[in-house]
């Protein structure tokens, strides 16, 4: 964050030696750039969008929300529901943790997540079973899973009830700090823009839709 504040006060102080006709011809021309209709005006146009995600917009959401990880992006079929419900999902595990059919009624995300969601998170407080947790899990990536023990040290598991019918070992005890945010909303599909790039370098059997 230091590193962006000190590039935010150099440009500031740059544009303050500028006149203001400078600034507005060089903007014109930025502008008129990026509406070309070409190749190198469009890998400009990414450059600069995610640099402003980077930069900009991850930033102000991180404060928001209360968490580092924001924006997440479902990479896997962990929690994806084929019959759109928990009526085949609940098995031992559930009902261990004492967790009921009735019980899932009023849980977010009530017909699990697909891949290529864009997940929507905040600061992870006042954890209640049911709630679907991003964690540190040991794995390259952070995992996405429902919270089915809200004690610490916490367990997860993933709904899909064909790839998770098991817990893995690495939710089976999860601490506090671990826990990286809890999910609010989910923007369907959106993620496939990102995704569909690291999907092809998958095994076959992960590439895909669910």
């Amino acid at each position: 964050m230091v590193l962006i504040y000190i590039s935010y006060i150099k440009i500031f102080i740059l544009l303050d030696f500028m006149k203001k006709e400078d600034i507005k011809i060089i903007l014109k021309k930025i502008i008129t750039f990026l509406k070309e209709d070409s190749w190198p005006s469009t890998i400009a146009f990414l450059i600069l969008a995610a640099i402003f995600i980077k930069l900009i917009l991850f930033p102000i959401l991180s404060f928001i929300t209360g968490t580092s990880l924001p924006l997440v992006i479902v990479e896997s079929c962990s929690m994806y529901h084929p019959n759109k419900g928990f009526e085949n999902i609940l098995n031992n595990i559930y009902f261990e943790e004492d967790i009921s059919l009735e019980d899932t009624k009023n849980w977010p995300f009530k017909n699990g997540l697909n891949k290529g969601d864009i997940i929507i998170a905040i600061n992870p407080k006042n954890l209640e079973k049911g709630d679907v947790i991003i964690f540190e899990g040991g794995a390259n990536h952070p995992i996405i899973h429902r919270l089915i023990d809200d004690i610490e040290p916490y367990a997860t598991k993933g709904d899909n009830p064909i790839t998770n019918y098991h817990q893995l070992e690495n939710e089976k005890k999860i601490y506090e700090n671990q826990i990286i945010g809890k999910a609010i909303f989910r923007v369907p599909s959106l993620g496939w823009i990102k995704l569909f790039f690291f999907d092809i370098f998958k095994e076959q059997s992960q590439r895909g839709l669910c």
